[in-house]
């Protein structure tokens, strides 16, 4: 007996099959992760420097705390959509 997520996948993948990638296209997307990981670590790094010096000015530490999550947020978003280019490259 199928459990309810393995026949809500089975409809899923009648309705829309998931796209199969070439080996080429397995690594760009190995690589941008492990790229946009580096990038998002080095903002980590850099703010959250930025955090510790501001710790007697509430203010600016929450200014920085803020972008920190606004940065994280945008490479993030960068990095889906060129995983979406790659994905939908023929």
């Amino acid at each position: 007996m199928k459990s309810s997520y393995e026949l809500a996948m089975e409809r899923l993948n009648k309705t829309a099959p998931a796209a199969k990638l070439t080996d080429e296209q397995k690594k760009q997307l190995a690589e941008l992760d492990a790229l946009y990981t580096a990038k998002i670590a080095e903002r980590e790094i850099a703010l959250n420097g930025e955090i510790a010096r501001a710790a007697d000015d509430v203010e600016k530490e929450e200014s920085f705390r803020e972008q920190l999550v606004t940065e994280r947020r945008k490479l993030q978003a960068e990095l889906e959509e060129k995983k979406e280019q790659i994905r939908s490259a023929k």
